[in-house]
């Protein structure tokens, strides 16, 4: 399995300051619906405190969660793929405090240091592979649960 890690401190601390200049730090009230699915991304967040629940719509009324945030993590990466639209929709949990970040901004900075590009496109996607493992893990625990029960 791969291992969980925190974008800013991954980053060397001369590319990690570079990003942080771009840095402003916002909260959400708990309940809040930071963003919703098929909506525009055109910013990402780094969780400072607080909780943040990913989830994906199954039916018009009903919402499940496919993962949970919290301090140091990564919340968006549909800012750096096109067709720059959010996948998951996002809920403060508790009240939220982060660092947002303005993608086209970032995505400039990256054109211009393309060290600093590769390394953050790289930290993203390994944060992307863990995710994709925590959610394929907790599918086959349904899975498997439910088809115990029937049986």
């Amino acid at each position: 399995m791969t291992k969980a890690i925190k974008l800013l401190t991954a980053l060397p601390p001369p590319q990690r300051q570079r990003l942080m200049g771009l840095a402003r730090e916002v909260s959400f009230p708990e309940d809040t619906r930071i963003f919703e699915a098929g909506g525009t991304a055109d910013r990402f967040w780094v969780i400072r405190s607080g909780a943040v629940s990913l989830d994906q719509r199954v039916t018009s009324i009903q919402r499940v969660t496919v993962a949970s945030l919290g301090s140091g993590d990564l919340l968006g990466w549909s800012w750096l793929f096109p067709p720059y639209q959010w996948d998951f929709g996002a809920e403060a949990f508790s009240p939220v405090r982060a660092y947002e970040f303005d993608a086209a901004a970032v995505l400039r900075l990256c054109e211009e240091d393309p060290g600093l590009g590769m390394s953050l496109v790289r930290h993203v996607a390994e944060i992307l592979a863990h995710r994709l493992e925590l959610t394929r893990g907790r599918l086959m625990e349904q899975y498997g649960h439910q088809r115990r029960s029937a049986l």
